[in-house]
């Protein structure tokens, strides 16, 4: 995460009011980076209508507004939770035919709570995954279904091969097929040319289904590829921008807040940070240690290590956290002064996603000064009973 040790914290500021009121640790948002962040993606799509983000990142309806505010209305989620409070937004922001496809295989309860909220918001379409003819011909009417194919990442979908079972599925969605949905998350490779070359021959692969599917069922209205890791390579793909009758998306999300992993990916995009954990120093163990109160209840630690990297900070490598404790070792030949007990560090987390499910409000600052607090409205899952 070294990407980030020459960002200036002074670019993040904390009013004067939040210093000296905000308990730790806290996930703050600054808009600002926020609109530069979307600004930067929607330059690189050429379209809104190119970009379908997934919002199982930001899980805030302020922020999601943000991205309406731009001019999207087409959206990609993964819970039932996350599907209902983004037909809030759009129907809020008096948006007419959003789209929300739920891009997760829904089955039992949860698929019939995806058609119970299908039936409420009726001003935008609802949409799901299916994998398998059965769940086509089953899923309720209200739904607009996508069949999604394994691109090789082997968590969900139709593998590649099977392309039998992609067509019989296709054909039992009938009137309701609105797609195809592949997903290549797999592709990580930290060379962007090998990555984007890896990426380029899925995409042939995706022509060639595409036109078959075409000519078993007629017109496909979409295909989405393509989180963080691989949409611009998907954007660089040329036949990609003219499939006649089928529109193409790509479906990043973590680009909204931005964090460490997507900057070892190297985008090439000017993103920064929109979002941290801001923390305390709370204890000085040793000589070459402090610790934050930030540990693995507030930021995702499952991505691998550092979890987080303090901004302004370099030559200070975070430990394992535990579960209310960050610690950070002074790394070999570094001259940075340990921080004051007491002061404030700004954490950009490794993986941002998990770390916003973390929280139930986040702190928004807009250009230095504070707007206030907003519900993470979409976290955690639904119960139903």
């Amino acid at each position: 995460m070294t990407a980030f040790d020459s960002l200036d914290p002074n670019d993040w500021p904390l009013p004067s009011e939040l210093e000296e009121r905000m308990l730790t640790p806290a996930l703050v948002v600054w808009l600002d980076h926020v609109r530069h962040n979307i600004g930067c993606v929607l330059e690189r799509v050429g379209d809104p209508d190119r970009w379908r983000p997934h919002v199982k990142t930001t899980k805030t309806p302020a922020i999601w507004a943000e991205l309406v505010n731009a001019g999207i209305r087409q959206f990609k989620c993964a819970t039932t939770r996350e599907a209902e409070h983004l037909a809030r937004v759009l129907l809020e922001c008096r948006i007419q035919g959003g789209q929300i496809l739920i891009a997760y295989p829904l089955a039992g309860p949860n698929l019939a709570r995806a058609a119970a909220l299908a039936d409420t918001f009726r001003e935008s379409r609802f949409d799901v995954l299916v994998e398998d003819p059965e769940t086509a011909t089953n899923a309720p009417e209200i739904l607009g279904l996508f069949v999604d194919v394994n691109t090789g990442m082997n968590r969900t979908g139709i593998p590649w091969d099977d392309e039998e079972r992609v067509l019989a599925t296709a054909r039992a969605a009938g009137a309701r097929l609105r797609g195809l949905h592949l997903y290549d998350g797999h592709h990580v490779d930290p060379d962007p040319i090998e990555r984007t070359r890896r990426i380029h021959a899925d995409h042939e692969r995706a022509l060639e289904l595409l036109e078959r599917v075409r000519q078993a069922c007629g017109p496909i209205s979409e295909l989405v590829t393509s989180g963080t890791p691989g949409f611009p390579a998907a954007i660089d793909f040329a036949p990609f921008a003219d499939l006649g009758d089928t529109q193409h998306r790509v479906s990043p999300g973590t680009v909204v807040f931005h964090d460490g992993r997507s900057e070892e990916q190297d985008l090439g995009l000017g993103l920064r940070p929109a979002a941290m954990v801001v923390a305390r120093v709370s204890s000085h163990p040793r000589a070459d240690r402090f610790t934050c109160d930030a540990g693995s209840k507030s930021i995702a630690a499952e991505a691998g290590s550092p979890c987080a990297l303090a901004l302004g900070i370099p030559g200070w490598n975070a430990a394992s956290p535990s579960e209310e404790h960050l610690p950070f070792d002074r790394a070999a030949g570094s001259n940075t002064p340990i921080p004051s007990r007491g002061a404030l560090i700004r954490l950009v987390p490794r993986h941002v996603c998990p770390t916003v499910n973390l929280a139930e409000k986040l702190v928004l600052v807009d250009r230095g000064v504070f707007v206030g607090t907003a519900p993470v409205a979409a976290r955690a899952h639904d119960l139903g009973v």
